[in-house]
């Protein structure tokens, strides 16, 4: 038999074991408590994430809004505005297409030939180094890290050509592995263009009717990030221990000659990304001040600022040609399988939490006898790990939407425990992707440039990811529970 035979095959009982669960796993008797239209829901998720973990990401995610429609109690017209019609949809598509156009700019390769070639990163290879990881997180804090890791291997790559780097070299591998994880950790510091963030965020909204403001969020998000950041510098010092005399050249100021002064287009595109960052963070940092202006603000919902700020940049024309390229950014900015999996994993957490389903019901009532003998931060650190692990073995998506659906209706029968706290350090835990390939394409292309392997990788990848879990539940929980 042919690869390819073996691998239609293949898909095609996976296909049907999944389509199995979806269609026939409501019939099986309900245990004691649960409804069956719980049972439904949990034959659908079942399918649904057998066919994400090992197909694909995109029309599963369409045959799981489908496929919600036939639960009872469950309308279709509901099920869409829930999801494709989801503020969370809307705002990540928005942003999406304002991230793009930034992109387009020679704005991200400014910055980061100016983290590099500044005068503090001539001190020496370290200062360098430090320079070179802190330009990435700085940027990832408001860019995709996919995007982010595509534009930084070219200008890495310049980098190893003036400091004279060869595959195979410690120094050059640092480089590759770092900037990975810190573009994961980025994802995790700031909810803007992050989808993972978000989408705890959104659980939690359909679950309570509350949202979670990106301020109290950044607030014990940006102390964790720090702190994974020194430890993996930590980790590359002292276990890793590079011999930093490879970097025979620390003037990379040649890279300065392929920049051009910034233009009018690019100073009018910074003006307005940053003014729909402005409006994100605003409210949560004037409220004690001029609380009702935050909330007319905050009242107008997060997807408000970047469809302001797309509207602008498709306004704003130079030289004949707007900003946002409308066309572009639809079919190059928006990563549609994600977006669409969005849709899917919220449709899935709407059914999940319904109350006329059921099935938060039956988990809490089931779970929450041990969960409640649990320390509140034993509690804390066990969803925090979970995360992290599965993150790094699996999809991120179906890790928030697996890890929330437990812990929001276990943590909302506990008064120990602040739900949206742990919703928070979820999302946080699994946008910290980085130790093997299925964790994020980002591993994928450091590891298909030749510069870094799966094996190292995963050796340096693996503790960072413990690190990162225990600060989540010792560090960031705590700050996000007193500010929530």
């Amino acid at each position: 038999m042919s690869e390819t035979a073996a691998n239609a095959k293949k898909r095609a009982i996976i296909i049907t074991i999944s389509m199995a669960f979806i269609l026939f796993f409501k019939f099986i008797p309900a245990p004691a408590g649960m409804t069956q239209a719980a049972m439904q829901v949990l034959g659908i998720f079942i399918g649904v994430l057998i066919l994400w973990m090992t197909i694909s990401i995109d029309w599963p995610s369409m045959l799981c809004i489908a496929a919600i429609a036939f639960v009872p109690g469950m309308k279709m017209s509901s099920i869409l505005s829930g999801s494709v019609g989801n503020s969370t949809f809307s705002f990540l598509m928005f942003t999406f297409m304002c991230t793009y156009t930034l992109s387009q700019t020679p704005f991200i390769r400014r910055c980061a030939i100016a983290f590099v070639t500044n005068g503090a990163a001539r001190r020496g290879p370290w200062a360098f180094t430090l320079l070179y990881f802190a330009s990435v997180l700085f940027l990832g804090s408001f860019m995709s890290p996919t995007v982010l890791v595509i534009i930084f291997l070219t200008i890495t790559e310049e980098i190893y050509t003036v400091l004279g780097l060869q595959k195979g070299s410690k120094v050059a591998n640092m480089m590759m592995m770092g900037m990975v994880f810190c573009s994961g950790i980025s994802a995790g510091m700031t909810p803007i263009a992050h989808v993972f963030p978000l989408m705890a965020f959104g659980f939690y909204q359909t679950a309570t009717g509350e949202a979670i403001s990106y301020a109290s969020y950044m607030a014990g998000a940006l102390p964790v990030a720090a702190l994974a950041f020194l430890f993996m510098m930590l980790l590359f010092r002292f276990v890793l221990r590079p011999d930093m005399s490879e970097i025979k050249n620390l003037d990379v100021s040649s890279l300065k000659a392929s920049l051009k002064p910034m233009d009018r287009r690019e100073k009018t595109t910074l003006v307005i990304f940053f003014a729909v960052v402005l409006l994100w963070v605003l409210p949560g940092v004037i409220k004690p001040v001029l609380p009702d202006a935050a909330d007319f603000i905050d009242g107008f919902g997060t997807a408000m600022p970047p469809l302001l700020g797309a509207v602008a940049m498709a306004i704003v024309t130079f030289e004949g040609k707007p900003l946002l390229s409308f066309k572009d950014a639809t079919t190059k900015g928006i990563p549609w399988a994600s977006l669409i999996m969005t849709a899917g994993t919220l449709t899935l957490g709407s059914a999940m939490t319904n109350a006329d389903v059921g099935l938060t019901d039956w988990i809490s009532t089931s779970i929450q006898p041990f969960a409640a003998t649990l320390a509140p931060l034993a509690l804390v650190l066990l969803f925090s790990v979970w995360a992290s692990i599965q993150t790094n073995l699996s999809s991120n998506m179906v890790t928030v939407t697996v890890v929330t659906a437990v812990a929001i209706p276990i943590t909302l029968g506990l008064s120990t425990v602040n739900t949206a706290a742990v919703v928070s350090v979820i999302g946080m835990m699994a946008s910290y992707a980085f130790a093997t390939p299925p964790a994020m394409a980002t591993v994928v292309f450091a590891i298909g440039s030749g510069w870094t392997t799966t094996g190292s990788m995963a050796k340096y990848g693996f503790p960072l990811m413990i690190a990162s879990a225990l600060l989540g539940a010792f560090v960031g929980y705590p700050i996000l529970a007193a500010m929530m």
